[in-house]
């Protein structure tokens, strides 16, 4: 017994210390761009800055903010991630319902043809002729609609539904209660497990996703937080044009911004809003997981 509990010792040690090391390897790239961010510009080009800050500026955070097309990009990502999450969820959540329910009819059929969707498409083309024909190109729904439904998530979903008792659902048909009453009242409230992970996962596709802004619409008032980024990364004119835009507005900036450090700095501002989010739901993340990992 006493090896025993040496081992498990042993264990918890190495476990912690591997934990620890991959959350500080995972922490490091946004702890890098955060001490950069908040670094004088010049002083940066020397190198070396990699934990703290070597001379304290704000002024690379002044630059960003200047540009008026980071909060329309802001606006747009924000509806955008909000709209899109709970059109998404409650879409996929209903056909998961249905998809549990035992008595479906042609629930043979749909499950094959969902899941073939999960791994083949008609490629980049046909998809951008489709959202053109729709009207969708160069709108706001063209970030939502297509997005509604996700065979992944529904998966998910329906496992979680489909270990719910059956016999909540039978006493409340017995009570007179229909199918929209029994998902709406009974079975989401039992879900938040289950929803909180389709929400984060959700959220976080949509927050991060700009591939959508650049390929279908063509607006700079339709753009993204994540295309706004990668624009100021990609292209160097545009890190550039700001920096001296805001040397010129405030010349006593000048030495204090460079196209490096502004580019941290909106790293840092597209990033931190959706990690904030993350600690409201982790509770129920880590319960939504677990799902069908353990059979009873």
């Amino acid at each position: 017994m006493k090896t025993t509990k040496r081992k498990w010792e042993l264990f918890d040690v190495v476990n912690a210390f591997i934990m620890i090391a991959m959350m500080l390897l995972m922490l490091f790239p946004f702890w890098y761009c955060l001490a950069g961010s908040f670094n004088d510009g010049t002083d940066y080009l020397r190198g070396g800055i990699y934990l703290w800050p070597r001379k304290f500026v704000l002024s690379n955070y002044k630059a960003v903010f200047r540009d008026d097309a980071i909060f329309n990009s802001f606006r747009v990502t924000i509806a955008k991630s909000l709209v899109g999450t709970a059109t998404s969820l409650l879409v996929t959540s209903m056909a998961a319902y249905a998809m549990s329910r035992p008595n479906l009819k042609g629930k043979k059929f749909y499950a094959p043809f969902m899941t073939l969707t999960m791994y083949f498409g008609g490629g980049l083309i046909p998809y951008f002729i489709v959202i053109k024909n729709l009207g969708l190109y160069d709108s706001f729904w063209v970030y939502i609609i297509p997005g509604l439904f996700s065979v992944w998530n529904m998966i998910i979903l329906r496992s979680f539904f489909a270990e719910l008792p059956d016999g909540l659902v039978e006493a409340a048909k017995i009570d007179g209660a229909g199918e929209y009453r029994i998902f709406f009242q009974i079975v989401l409230p039992l879900s938040k497990a289950a929803l909180a992970t389709i929400v984060l996962f959700t959220l976080v596709g949509h927050w991060n996703s700009y591939f959508d802004s650049m390929m279908y619409t063509s607006s700079q008032s339709l753009q993204t937080i994540q295309l706004f980024l990668k624009k100021l990364i990609t292209d160097p004119g545009t890190a550039s044009s700001l920096a001296s835009s805001t040397a010129m507005a405030i010349p006593e900036e000048a030495r204090k911004v460079t196209p490096q450090t502004i580019k941290l700095a909106a790293m840092v501002i597209t990033s931190l809003p959706i990690i904030c989010v993350y600690p409201f739901l982790q509770k129920h993340f880590v319960k939504g997981t677990m799902i069908g990992s353990v059979k009873g």
